[in-house]
């Protein structure tokens, strides 16, 4: 597959975040996270979310206990409470999480953020996936994080929009070029200096000679591990919807299994130029449940 890649990619994999207005991130880059090893238990867990539009159950999976326990542990600390929901898109999802919330002035802008520290990507791709009510974890983008970690607190649900099952094939391609583009960021990503200095030498003949090897490496490197849009998928993205153009791409760990309907009022709210209501939409408290 011919890949549409520009040599604009040394600079921008090395200075540019994620712009954030078609992604569900903008988050700073922090330390590593010391949760260097995961917990084997593998008990999903039931948190109850309360805001002031109204409350909202979501079970976090056992199968990406990085991402449910260091939930669980900010839940605990009540490290979300007062939080606003600061970033909120129709027919997209509402963002959350971020501490500098909490006694933000009017109009000032979110989504910086977070404790210090990241997570580990646990990408369980195609299990989980970006269906309406879906959970994930915001991160910034590609190009400054090739390892896809994920912001240490800031997370968001999916609400979406349903899609034809005559879109269904454009989908499937948009996944698989997704796909081939961050295995491209990444790779660009760890040959910066060798891309630096051939910029430095003007030596544009070395600069296509090395799109053309990092073309070469993505398209074996994705023909190893295919990305697949499976039954449930395409299922799900035409009767209920959801954000498909993320999958594969941010760590999705758990789903709302009740309440759906705030996470809808909150998604209806007016918001400003940056996406963030216009009306303080807040949550007030969080509670594991059993």
């Amino acid at each position: 597959m011919a890949l549409a890649l520009v040599m604009a990619f040394a600079a921008a994999a090395c200075n540019r975040a994620a712009a954030g207005n078609e992604t569900a991130a903008a988050v700073p880059a922090t330390s590593p996270d010391t949760m260097t090893t995961a917990n084997t238990d593998t008990t999903s867990v039931k948190v109850k979310v309360e805001t002031t539009l109204g409350t909202f159950t979501v079970l976090l999976y056992g199968d990406t206990p990085r991402h449910r326990d260091n939930f669980v542990k900010l839940v605990n600390e009540k490290y979300y409470d007062g939080t606003l929901f600061h970033r909120v898109i129709k027919d997209f999802m509402v963002q959350t999480g971020d501490p500098d919330s909490r006694n933000a002035a009017p109009g000032q802008h979110l989504g910086a953020g977070g404790p210090d520290y990241t997570l580990e990507a646990e990408i369980m791709f195609p299990k989980h996936f970006h269906k309406r009510g879906a959970l994930a974890a915001a991160r910034q983008g590609d190009q400054v994080n090739p390892q896809r970690r994920s912001s240490g607190s800031q997370f968001y649900v999916v609400t979406g929009r349903k899609v034809p099952e005559s879109y269904i094939p454009t989908l499937k391609a948009q996944l698989e070029q997704g796909q081939m583009q961050a295995i491209f960021n990444g790779l660009a990503a760890q040959n910066m200096d060798r891309i630096r200095q051939l910029q430095a030498a003007g030596d544009q003949q070395g600069l296509e000679a090395l799109r053309q090897e990092l073309i070469s490496r993505t398209e074996q490197e994705a023909a190893a591990h295919p990305m697949t849009l499976t039954p449930e998928m395409a299922q799900a993205y035409t009767t209920v919807g959801g954000a498909p153009h993320l999958d594969g791409q941010y760590t999705v760990f758990g789903e709302v299994i009740d309440g759906m309907d705030v996470i809808d009022k909150i998604e209806k709210v007016e918001t400003d130029g940056a996406d963030r209501p216009k009306e303080d939409v807040r949550i007030i408290s969080m509670t594991v449940v059993k």
